[in-house]
């Protein structure tokens, strides 16, 4: 089960309905993860406007959220279907000191959040499908897409988006029989703010023992419990060559552990390679 600390109170249930900036103050209980927010109710991207509010002196915690996009994006460039009045999207400015190659578990860290906060709004056991996949039942209903700038070799700013189908709603032809979202699958109303609100909570304590550790040790045990992939054939789509073999879990660094037909095991990074089950999308 996941943990993910206190959960939202019904007052942030009660103003879902004016989904927005004071309903998002009233909900959110953290330290300062989503203590600033910049609302809107349509932008082409929130990881876009992040990076504006960022390049702008935006404070690490800023969060950037809407009710609709123009222009969602995915993972290596694709599209994030964004419809008002219906799903989640928001996008978090961190303003991390460490090395830039740590910044991909950030993906990872966001991911597992993800799975309390659904849990702990609407009562769902949702899984991760490594690396940036959020899933219920097997279908997906959640992507993040993790971006940052770098300068002389030290990180400025991250951006971590989020994006979760939570309404009733179709999915256009190519991805319905893969993508599903949390009112479907409750069988009952979901409320958008206390699903920002408990995702937030769960970000932030995850995140600060990421800091602490500079690796996913503290987490790796529990994201390894959600992660769908663990003990399934998947195959890899390296560039180097295609291969298949069975998920083990995840290493301190968010790695996939992938044992292959020879019994060694390969540690496959997230910004290198696609990873997909060979008999399903999760499986």
């Amino acid at each position: 089960m996941p943990e993910t600390g206190d959960k939202v109170s019904g007052k942030a249930e009660a103003v879902d309905a004016m989904f927005g900036r004071e309903a998002l103050e009233a909900a959110i209980n953290t330290n300062w993860a989503g203590k600033y927010i910049c609302y809107f109710k349509e932008l082409d991207s929130t990881n876009l406007r992040a990076k504006q509010e960022a390049e702008g002196g935006a404070a690490e915690g800023t969060l950037v959220a809407a009710d609709a996009q123009t222009a969602g994006r995915g993972r290596r460039g694709r599209s994030w279907s964004s419809p008002a009045g219906v799903n989640v999207y928001f996008t978090l400015i961190l303003k991390p000191d460490f090395r830039p190659e740590k910044a991909a578990m950030i993906t990872l860290v966001m991911a597992l959040a993800v799975t309390g906060g659904i849990f702990r709004t609407c009562g769902l056991e949702a899984g991760i499908k490594w690396p940036n996949d959020v899933v219920v039942n097997g279908r997906k209903v959640c992507g993040i897409l993790t971006e940052m700038s770098v300068e002389q070799g030290r990180i400025r700013y991250v951006v971590a988006g989020v994006g979760v189908n939570v309404g009733l709603q179709e999915f256009p032809p190519e991805i319905a029989s893969t993508a599903s979202c949390l009112e479907a699958e409750c069988k009952g109303p979901v409320s958008r703010t206390a699903l920002v609100a408990n995702i937030l909570k769960a970000f932030e304590g995850y995140y600060e023992s990421f800091c602490r550790e500079l690796s996913l040790s503290g987490i790796r045990e529990q994201y390894n419990r959600c992660l769908v992939n663990r003990g399934r054939v998947v195959r890899v789509l390296d560039p180097k060559g295609e291969y298949q073999g069975t998920a083990r879990g995840i290493n301190e660094r968010g790695e996939l552990l992938v044992e292959r037909e020879d019994g060694s095991i390969t540690e496959v990074y997230a910004g290198e390679v696609s990873v997909r089950g060979i008999y399903g999308y999760t499986v």
